[in-house]
């Protein structure tokens, strides 16, 4: 009875956690705003991997975990860094100076459509059903309500940098389904040695276009490049690379949705933003859409014929 235990509360402990994860990573979208304010976004998105990399090879330091030496894991780090960091990254920071908040997150929020489709219709590596299109259906419909449908009117005016938004998802997503490949690894080291990867490719941009040496940071951009280092990216990265093996690609990028209506309550509950009731519906859709994506449904059993209950004759 206590070795079930452990497995019986497993499932509220992991959706506790991807909760964490959309606020961690719904806090990135203030940093990055912030942060880009001063700072160019190649170079701030080079900062931000070389530092939330470090910090995770340190932690791992001090745990006594070697990072792994596999030439070929580290080729597979480095195709992570791409999918995971280095694009996504970057095309976010540099969208997010000409399109609004709102839009983005929305745009955003398509990840776990393009996870879905994925693997549905190339990649296979784990169950899809209609429960799963369900959920995937009623958050992104949730997203769009909190949000307010009044956010895509801005659709199509930046069509570039919405197009960028958008490719990066896509990018999110693909890192999801190839990210739960790293199977018998700390979870810290795919994080940590994606995000040095990522750091490597992103630091020669950044030298060759911003010239960094030249740029005057404000203090907030740098305040904002540290919380976003180490928490949005060091401790999100973590959490992600253990829940892509104990929930799935599909039910993790579904915390793209929960970050909207986790915006919206610190707006709630730090700035007295209020909340209408397209905003309750839209809540109830994300969190009905989350819950179908990523609780398990229970097995059906079969009833007991009469000559079973009987027993042999």
């Amino acid at each position: 009875m206590n070795a079930s235990q452990p497995q019986a509360s497993r499932p509220a402990f992991e959706i506790a956690l991807l909760a964490l994860l959309a606020t961690l990573w719904g806090a990135a979208y203030t940093f990055i705003k912030i942060g880009v304010e001063t700072i160019p976004p190649v170079t701030f998105i080079a900062a931000r991997t070389a530092l939330a990399g470090g910090l995770l090879w340190a932690v791992m330091a001090l745990r006594g975990v070697a990072m792994p030496r596999d030439p070929v894991l580290w080729r597979r780090f480095f195709i992570q860094a791409i999918l995971n960091s280095a694009i996504p990254f970057t095309l976010i920071a540099w969208a997010e100076l000409s399109v609004e908040a709102g839009l983005a997150t929305i745009l955003n929020s398509t990840t776990p459509v393009f996870a879905f489709l994925m693997t549905a219709l190339w990649f296979r590596h784990e169950p899809t059903s209609g429960r799963k299109l369900l959920g995937v259906a009623l958050g992104l419909a949730g997203a769009c309500l909190i949000v307010g449908v009044q956010a895509l009117d801005g659709l199509g005016r930046e069509v570039v940098a919405q197009v960028a938004i958008i490719v990066a998802s896509a990018c999110y997503a693909g890192a999801a389904i190839f990210g739960k490949g790293f199977k018998g690894v700390d979870p810290m080291a795919p994080a940590a040695g994606s995000l040095i990867c990522g750091a490597v490719i992103l630091a020669p941009v950044s030298l060759l276009m911003d010239r960094p040496w030249t740029i005057h940071p404000s203090g907030a951009s740098l305040a904002a490049l540290l919380g976003l280092s180490v928490f949005s990216t060091a401790l999100a990265f973590a959490i992600y690379f253990r829940l892509l093996h104990t929930l799935g690609s599909v039910s993790v990028t579904s915390q793209a949705f929960l970050r909207v209506p986790i915006g919206v309550a610190i707006g709630a509950v730090f700035l007295g933003e209020a909340l209408s009731p397209t905003i309750w519906a839209g809540l109830v859709c994300v969190v009905a859409g989350v819950a179908v994506i990523t609780v398990p449904a229970r097995p059906k059993t079969r009833p007991t014929s009469v000559t079973q209950a009987k027993g042999p004759a």
